[in-house]
């Protein structure tokens, strides 16, 4: 692996670890479009070798309004790790991120492995269950402001991960009414078919994109299907759930800014 590609992900690591955005890079210090997913990689890698685990991966802009919110059109995925997952209920540590927000999705667990061109049926052969879930995104760059590539080296804006409770996989996810609320008041309402027009089409999507990098969803992982709705900034104190139509009521609360004496 090249010292430019080790340079960006310890620049974007550094910038997680110590909670600062950074500039987004321009003209030779940004990263190419063929370089993103390499220096991802590389910027996973530095917090495996801390002690934290693959446990899936998650795809994003697989909504419009997801896609309107950034500025971007282009189907992208990241690694997750287990340092990521944050317990159900919270808290979840505001001082831990950057500048976070939220987004309601829905969540695929594995009994079987995945990759490559599949069809949604035996997409759905391999799920062992399915989950309401929200994911944590926290930009590394500052006021979220990045390219394509930018985005992707950053492990997709990844940050955490809170799942609910789990369901046999044939419950029908295609078209569920959703409603993500801040402090008891509705702040999005959508619909699982804002992923692709079927959550299942981006767990379809996640088996190709693993393996054109030479991996494959493995038993037992986990893979977010993407955004329902646009994400929701986040702010010490404040209490947030998603109710989901079949799938039930998931929430946390976030702590506050600075750790009580």
């Amino acid at each position: 692996m090249s010292e430019r590609i080790e340079s960006l992900a310890r620049r974007l690591d550094e910038a997680a670890r110590q909670r600062h955005a950074i500039a987004q890079p321009e003209g030779a210090d940004a990263p190419t479009l063929a370089e993103a997913y390499p220096v991802q990689a590389a910027l996973v890698a530095q917090r495996l070798a801390r002690g934290a685990r693959r446990i899936g991966m998650k795809m994003g802009f697989t909504s419009r309004a997801k896609m309107q919110q950034m500025g971007l059109s282009e189907l992208i995925w990241g690694r997750l790790t287990s340092d990521m997952v944050c317990e159900e209920g919270g808290p979840l540590p505001f001082d831990a991120y950057i500048h976070p927000r939220v987004e309601p999705e829905v969540c695929y667990l594995l009994s079987k492995p995945l990759e490559g061109v599949v069809t949604p049926l035996q997409a759905l052969d391999a799920v062992e269950a399915v989950a309401p879930a929200l994911e944590v995104i926290d930009s590394r760059y500052r006021d979220f402001r990045f390219s394509l590539a930018d985005v992707i080296a950053d492990n997709a804006s990844s940050a955490g991960v809170v799942l609910g409770a789990w369901h046999k996989p044939d419950v029908d996810v295609a078209n569920l009414g959703i409603v993500l609320a801040i402090d008891g008041r509705a702040a999005q309402v959508g619909s699982t078919a804002a992923i692709l027009g079927h959550p299942l089409r981006s767990l379809v999507a996640a088996a190709r994109l693993v393996a054109a990098a030479g991996e494959r969803l493995e038993p037992g992982s986990i893979v977010m299907a993407g955004g329902a709705t646009a994400a929701v900034e986040l702010r010490a104190g404040a209490a947030v759930s998603a109710e989901f139509q079949r799938l039930g009521r998931i929430g946390f609360r976030v702590s506050a800014a600075e750790p009580a004496a």
